[in-house]
């Protein structure tokens, strides 16, 4: 990718108009590097409403190209990530719609229906201690598993806001639901995320420094072995 490319990603509103020109021209560099600065934010979208890593990865392939197709038609009422997030949503909600058919159970979400965490923060730096990062490496798969068990409509909603920190217009935007739908949205999954996040802290809580099984039998058979020791 060229340096003048990269100069190109907009910055402004100006600037991305400028860009989609490019993109509507087929400039396939363009398209790499709309690709590479927004690849690991609508990842983690898809990943958010699919629930699955290799499902989430596919269904950004697909918005990709179905982008690539219809850029002519962005006309800019939106960011280009927001415009972007609707595609990838909207092919992550049908495939939530097939899967709901095929097991004849009605779909929690849909197209029209539907922080203080923010996961990057989680991701370990080269410059810390191994101890250091494999605790926040813990800590993310816990939190990420605590997402996981939230419903649909208050995960995207999280992610949205807390994770890729879009703002209140953005979000309802994203997902087509009024603003105020956003907020209470986004408040609950808040509210269960921490409950959930309290609840495995408490139980990990008492297990802190466990002792049994062959701790235990060891300190037992050392002592009584001094005991005996003496008693000659």
């Amino acid at each position: 990718m060229t340096e003048s490319t990269e100069a190109l990603f907009p910055s402004t509103a100006s600037d991305e108009r400028d860009f989609v020109r490019l993109l509507v021209l087929g400039d396939r560099a363009a398209f790499e590097l709309l690709m590479r600065r927004y690849n690991r934010r609508l990842y983690r979208i898809a990943r958010a409403a699919l629930g699955n890593e290799a499902e989430a990865e596919d269904a950004l392939q697909e918005a990709y190209l179905l982008a690539y197709r219809c850029i002519g038609q962005f006309r800019g009422d939106a960011t280009l990530f927001t415009w972007l997030s609707r595609l990838l949503l909207n092919e992550c909600f049908g495939r939530l719609r097939k899967t709901s058919r095929r097991q004849n159970v009605i779909p929690i979400v849909s197209v029209n229906t539907i922080a203080e965490a923010d996961i990057d923060a989680m991701t370990a730096h080269d410059s810390e201690q191994p101890d250091t990062a494999a605790a926040r490496a813990e800590f993310r798969v816990l939190l990420e598993r605590k997402l996981d068990e939230l419903p649909e409509v208050f995960r995207i909603v999280f992610v949205l806001r807390s994770v890729e920190e879009l703002s209140i217009e953005e979000t309802a935007q994203c997902l087509g639901i009024p603003e105020a739908t956003v907020r209470s949205r986004h408040f609950r999954a808040r509210s269960l995320l921490r409950e959930s996040l309290a609840q495995a802290m408490d139980l990990a809580e008492r297990g802190v420094f466990e002792f049994g099984g062959a701790r235990c039998d060891r300190v037992v058979a050392n002592v009584l072995a001094r005991l005996a020791n003496e008693a000659h």
